[in-house]
């Protein structure tokens, strides 16, 4: 036999290749059952109702995490199932079909307007400090003395309706950036405009998702010098219902 030979047919080389091909195999599994901590189980349409999917391989053990704050979290979370009522309802009765929204669809939660369930909570900087704030309660930061300042600039919905004026700004202290536009409503009350949503000119904001009524429905925070997490998925999903839901000619094909 030669050098490195372990028996006639077979020698060092070949069990290397053999045993790295093991070893791959048993990475892959491993990595693809740790991408299903969050997503997982899969709920679709079937022919009795709700299905649950996990595929191959199955959900892997429950495992828990400690957070920066002393909170723990579970990965997968327990059951997985969502605690809210869905507002819709299907347009035909049989598995594939789409579902329509219920009541106010900007409202509803489906379609671009969906939102995960993030914790009811501040987002915090490193040092444990509220991380999206309002100008007025954010020393260190203003406007660019290059650029406009939004702030008593009128709000316009896609219609030219108007929803009111831009009275604050409010700042992420960890990205340095504006997250939102603070807007004084007309009908009376305060709500958020998230910046991706903001079309800012020289003298006006112009907001293409929502007719100029519709911001009086936008959510709202339980502070006026905070948000949650939860607070900004709901914000924004009412935002990105209307692209969809803000007219009933969206829903309908261009040609």
């Amino acid at each position: 036999m030669t050098t490195g030979a372990v028996t006639a047919s077979i020698d060092l080389a070949q069990v290397v290749l053999y045993m790295f091909w093991i070893f791959f195999a048993g990475l892959c599994y491993y990595l693809h059952r740790e991408s299903k901590r969050e997503g997982y189980p899969l709920v679709a349409d079937g022919r009795q109702g709700r299905a649950v999917f996990e595929g191959f391989p199955g959900l892997p053990a429950p495992k828990t995490f400690l957070m920066r704050d002393g909170t723990t979290k579970q990965a997968p979370p327990g059951s997985g199932e969502d605690p809210r009522v869905p507002n819709l309802e299907r347009s035909h009765d049989y598995p594939g079909n789409p579902y329509d929204p219920v009541g106010n669809p900007l409202l509803a939660g489906v379609g671009p307007g969906a939102y995960a369930l993030r914790a009811d909570v501040p987002d915090l900087t490193l040092d444990d400090q509220p991380r999206i704030v309002p100008l007025r309660v954010a020393p260190g930061f203003d406007v660019d003395a290059k650029g406009p300042d939004p702030r008593g600039f009128t709000v316009r919905g896609a219609d030219g309706g108007i929803a009111g004026d831009v009275v604050d700004l409010w700042i992420d202290r960890s990205e340095h950036m504006f997250r939102y536009l603070e807007i004084q409503l007309d009908a009376g009350g305060r709500v958020l405009l998230p910046m991706n949503f903001a079309s800012v000119t020289h003298n006006r904001v112009n907001v293409s998702a929502l007719l100029g009524h519709q911001f009086a429905d936008v959510p709202t925070t339980r502070s006026p010098e905070q948000n949650t997490l939860l607070e900004e998925e709901r914000v924004t999903a009412y935002y990105g219902a209307g692209t969809l839901y803000a007219e009933p000619s969206r829903l309908e094909p261009l040609i």
